[in-house]
């Protein structure tokens, strides 16, 4: 097998012209010069330098350097890229939970921003704050508190959740029961209508009902999609209802109620602070508002 030092010194020799030189290039001694040479002949079986007072390569050493200077010096640059990424400063890992549903809203806008490598994972506040207190990640965005031990709780955001559906929806009906404050007439047009839930327990849709008929919901659900961005993209194609947080919304929704009472909750940065830099929470923070 052809040493890979042989190649790397015949092109040295060839761009110097001297053993001498090669050697300095290089940094090995001039008789290690020589003996490369030598073997490389010896394998190539011709002669590609003409020792003369001055070392000059021969016709075939001419046509042996242009196939490989260049399949060399592309060796060496990702040797080069290589050496450089191993010395360069390693930047940090940061393990980091959320909803996915926040993330593409919010976070993925500024996701380039941020310099760290960033390992996310998506899931419930409720498994990730778990995963959180066990070590497996490093900060939450959560919607709710817990008391594990060292774990701190920093407001980021505060969100308000609202009736939405289809701009095609007819709602003048809705709208004068509203501005009447015919609350009944009113809970009764939206119990009419179809609804997507996030949850079978319809978690979301039972709050804004306590708070805003003080009651429970006699909804049944349409769908139940565990994903709160597919209910919100299904909903441009039909004219169910559901309720989602503001932020989540777009151009193609529109909010059809907002509440007597807004239904408003707190989204905090989780972290354990016996486990991350202060450095790290100021980054995340930013990030994550």
């Amino acid at each position: 097998m052809v040493n890979l030092e042989w190649y790397r010194t015949f092109k040295a020799v060839y761009q110097t012209g001297s053993l001498t030189a090669a050697s300095k290039t290089l940094f090995i001694s001039q008789p290690n010069v020589s003996q490369h040479l030598s073997l490389l002949e010896a394998h190539v079986g011709k002669a590609l330098f003409e020792r003369k007072p001055k070392i000059v390569p021969t016709d075939y050493g001419k046509l042996f350097y242009t196939e490989v200077v260049e399949p060399l010096e592309k060796l060496e640059k990702v040797e080069a890229n290589f050496n450089a990424a191993c010395f360069k400063k390693q930047l940090p890992i940061i393990r980091l939970g959320a909803v996915q549903e926040y993330f593409q809203a919010v976070l993925s806008e500024n996701i380039t921003a941020i310099e760290p490598n960033l390992i996310l994972s998506f899931g419930r506040t409720k498994e990730l704050l778990g995963r959180l207190h066990k070590g497996t990640l490093d900060f939450v965005v959560a919607t709710k508190l817990t008391d594990y031990k060292h774990l701190v709780f920093e407001p980021i955001r505060q969100e308000i959740f609202i009736i939405a559906g289809s701009k095609t929806i007819d709602t003048t009906e809705f709208d004068n029961y509203v501005s009447e404050e015919n609350w009944e007439s009113g809970e009764a047009w939206l119990l009419s209508q179809p609804w997507f839930a996030y949850t079978t327990d319809l978690a979301i849709i039972r709050r804004f009902w306590q708070k805003n008929f003080y009651k429970r919901p006699a909804i049944k659900p349409y769908c139940v999609i565990p994903d709160m961005n597919l209910i919100l993209k299904s909903l441009k194609h039909c004219s169910a209802l559901t309720i989602a947080a503001d932020y989540l919304l777009n151009d193609d929704l529109k909010v059809i109620w907002r509440g007597r009472i807004p239904i408003e909750n707190v989204l905090y940065l989780a972290y354990d602070k016996t486990k991350v830099t202060s450095d790290q929470v100021k980054l995340m923070k930013q990030f994550c508002q």
